[in-house]
């Protein structure tokens, strides 16, 4: 292959938390990530959009989650902005990319394809409008789910093109299955004389916290430390990597988080903590396996490669009492018939497919040190990732750059890098114009971005403009925060500047009216209609100051 445009690589990583690679202060090991990013750019103040989905919506249009049509997740709530899939209204980096003549592959989860059962596979379409594949928006193979989250060894919704596949390998890993196909996508594209584009979109270390037994030995015992150690561990090593200001104080441990030494089961917890450094261990693996086939293609020097994760740690608890009557494809059996026991269940330790749990907030309070908060919030702890570029041609020198980044900027770069154009119009739509800016000039250069960033899920709202955040969590009022000054957030300004929150709040609400963000819930008809049954099996933590909202009654999406 001779062409000169670079090839584009996505990697994203799904639930990895802001210091969760050992080149942002983690004990995990992550060898081939961190050579990524020692010789690339690390970026320090990289932002998503709080969620797996949106995230995904934004990553792949370089538009929010809610023009997109999914601002929450897959589940359709009858409105343009929460439809639970991407709309005619954008166009995907593939799509774009297609047009200047790239091969185009996406391995791994997808998640933006609309709601549906996969105990129904049979009544599915595969491609119809509100269920598009992503060889229906722009690539020309796909190997992954369709979903949320499934078992590693045995994932339901595991699709090859347009079909739905069963796994019938007793050695099977989906993490290892995601980057085995990726090489073969990559090795495939050189028959070609075209630039490929590749979207290697994992699911670790999102629950089920699934490893493979000597992955899991690496770290077994490790963690009998206790997450205050880690946690403050790990925000030391961060200041001395020069990733945080170190006037930048960690913040208290959260407030359903107890002493370590309180801990009721300790082998239990450094068990869970164990399998999920494992997930991740066997993820960077996998990279090592891609970035060796660019080597052995001739390829390493010309691909630009972005690392990041979807959104902050998760603190969700898979309740060991819960009802999973609704929840298949999280029970299915084994190959061997071995049922699955679905649930935290203390002394039960994770990492077989006869599991499934996660590590809960104790731990993800470690992942997203030093801030506060998790998925789903548009507190740091939520919103910040970690971010790497890599691109021998173009990147001169290693550095960490502070210039904050929203992954809307990710396709918009892609594109410019590419020589593409950004259509107006395709396939007779209306396409709505980029929401992000291309920083292509600052992998070489210096670049600033010009627009503010917004951010609305599930009632939890913000906005950063230069060194100013205002961030309010659903039921809550707006906080205002000097971002210069304190990244973890722990000097409310709101009450000494009431005019930056009156100028920063009313910004937001104009933007908000036209992005498709409507009042949370959407409709407490159709959400009613939809979330009837209780699931509240799965608990999602809520934080030191958030608003105490009834348990969730609802189908988890």
């Amino acid at each position: 292959m001779t062409n000169k445009n670079p090839n584009i690589i996505i990697i994203l990583a799904d639930d990895l938390g802001y210091s969760d690679l050992g080149c942002y202060g983690s004990e995990i090991k992550t060898p081939n990530i961190d050579n990524l990013g020692n010789n690339g750019i690390k970026f320090s103040q990289f932002y998503n959009q709080a969620r797996c989905s949106p995230s995904r919506a934004s990553l792949m249009t370089g538009l929010t989650g809610h023009q997109a049509g999914v601002g929450q997740l897959s589940g359709d709530l009858g409105a343009p902005g929460y439809r639970g899939f991407i709309n005619n209204e954008c166009v995907t980096v593939a799509e774009v990319l297609k047009q200047q003549n790239y091969d185009t592959y996406l391995s791994g989860k997808w998640h933006l394809g609309g709601a549906w059962d996969p105990r129904e596979k049979e009544k599915w379409e595969a491609g119809s409008e509100n269920h598009p594949t992503p060889k229906q928006r722009g690539f020309d193979d796909f190997y992954g789910i369709m979903d949320a989250a499934s078992s590693f060894f045995r994932p339901e919704s595991l699709m090859d093109g347009d079909k739905f596949i069963d796994v019938d390998d007793p050695d099977y890993y989906f993490t290892d299955a995601m980057s085995e196909r990726a090489c073969e996508m990559i090795s495939g594209s050189m028959e070609k004389d075209n630039p490929f584009f590749l979207y290697l979109s994992y699911t670790a270390p999102h629950w089920p916290l699934h490893a493979k037994p000597e992955d899991i030995a690496k770290y077994e015992g490790k963690y009998l430390k206790g997450w205050d150690y880690f946690r403050t561990a790990r925000h030391e090593e961060m200041k001395g990597l020069k990733i945080l200001d170190s006037k930048w104080e960690i913040s208290p441990r959260d407030s359903d988080v107890g002493n370590w030494e309180e801990a009721q089961y300790p082998d239990w917890e450094d068990s869970k903590m164990a399998a999920y450094s494992a997930m991740i261990d066997s993820m960077d693996q996998g990279i090592g396996k891609v970035i060796n086939s660019l080597k052995v293609n001739n390829q390493f020097e010309n691909t630009l490669i972005f690392f990041m994760s979807d959104n902050g740690g998760c603190a969700e608890l898979m309740k060991e009492d819960g009802d999973w009557s609704n929840t298949s494809q999280w029970e299915t059996n084994l190959i061997n018939g071995e049922p699955v026991r679905v649930g935290n269940i203390p002394n039960l330790r994770p990492g077989p497919g006869t599991t499934f749990q996660s590590y809960e907030t104790p731990w993800t309070n470690v992942s997203n040190s030093p801030f506060r908060l998790f998925k789903r919030w548009i507190h740091e702890g939520g919103i910040s990732a970690p971010l790497i570029a890599h691109w021998p041609n173009e990147i001169d020198e290693p550095r960490i750059e502070s210039e904050p980044l929203h992954i809307m900027d990710i396709p918009a770069t892609s594109i410019d890098a590419a020589g593409a154009n950004y259509p107006s119009e395709y396939n007779g739509n209306n396409i709505k114009p980029l929401e992000g800016e291309s920083f292509l000039s600052l992998l070489k250069n210096k670049w600033s971005r010009e627009k503010p960033m917004y951010w609305e899920h599930e009632g939890n709202q913000g906005i950063r403009k230069g060194e100013w955040k205002l961030v309010k969590e659903f039921g809550g009022e707006w906080e205002l925060y000097n971002m210069n000054e304190d990244r973890t957030e722990l000097n409310n300004l709101a009450a000494k500047d009431k005019d930056r929150v009156k100028e920063m709040s009313t910004e937001w609400e104009e933007w908000a009216k036209l992005s498709n963000v409507l009042p949370w819930p959407v409709d407490p008809n159709v959400m009613a209609k939809r979330l009837e049954g209780d699931h509240s099996h799965i608990h999602q933590h809520r934080g030191p100051t958030a608003t105490q909202i009834a348990e969730g009654k609802g189908k988890f999406l």
